[in-house]
């Protein structure tokens, strides 16, 4: 009878003693979850406030003077699709409207290429001419014939890219963005050529007049 009793008793203490080893590894391994779980957010809050810190440091990257860069060959793009979309309408001259029409072509590519640039470095484009270019624009329109295509020739092909070429070698000389200096290396051959083209044109009718 006392042998039973003291089995008893013995049982259980070991069912009490299992109880709290079951307890002690139950709330063990929820501390763990719980301290890896709290590790993991802090790893991830970190990685991604790095990775926003990143982005941010790479926009910042570009410099006032490489921001307005990019901004003076958005406006000197613009300007000789404007003009060379005009040229296509009012010229008579089969001459004219094909050097205009490449106006509006190499342009528009540049001009579509800056653009995109301009996303990824975080700059706002200018979505109009300036003061001096809308002046130019204004005079040609009011006129027509010769007087329309010799103003254009003098004031689009030659004035603008003589000092579109002088812009964009100084923007390849003192960009410190690798990507601005890339563009302006790019369209640099562009308006060289248009500038070329420009002058044999000019050279040619001024040839012709004198000829009379």
């Amino acid at each position: 009878m006392q042998n039973k009793q003291v089995v008893k008793k013995l049982l259980a203490v070991s069912a009490v003693a299992a109880m709290f080893s079951a307890f002690g590894v139950q709330a063990q391994t929820s501390g763990q979850s719980a301290k890896s779980h709290t590790a993991d957010s802090m790893h991830s809050t970190s990685g991604a406030s790095g990775a926003a810190g990143a982005t941010g440091s790479g926009t910042a990257k570009l410099s006032a003077a490489d921001k307005k860069a990019m901004m003076d060959m958005a406006v000197a793009n613009m300007a000789e699709v404007d003009t060379g979309k005009l040229a296509l309408s009012k010229s008579q001259n089969a001459e004219v409207k094909t050097f205009a029409q490449q106006m509006v072509d190499d342009h528009g590519k540049a001009l579509s290429e800056l653009q995109t640039l301009a996303q990824t470095k975080g700059v706002t484009l200018p979505t109009e001419l300036d003061a001096k270019h809308k002046a130019m624009a204004s005079k040609l329109e009011k006129l027509s014939g010769d007087a329309f295509d010799k103003a254009y020739m003098k004031q689009a092909g030659l004035q603008d890219h003589k000092a579109t070429h002088a812009k964009l070698q100084k923007i390849s000389k003192n960009a410190k963005d690798a990507d601005v200096k890339a563009a302006a290396d790019k369209t640099l051959p562009t308006v060289e050529q248009h500038l070329k083209a420009a002058q044999q044109m000019s050279t040619a009718k001024a040839g012709t007049t004198s000829g009379k």
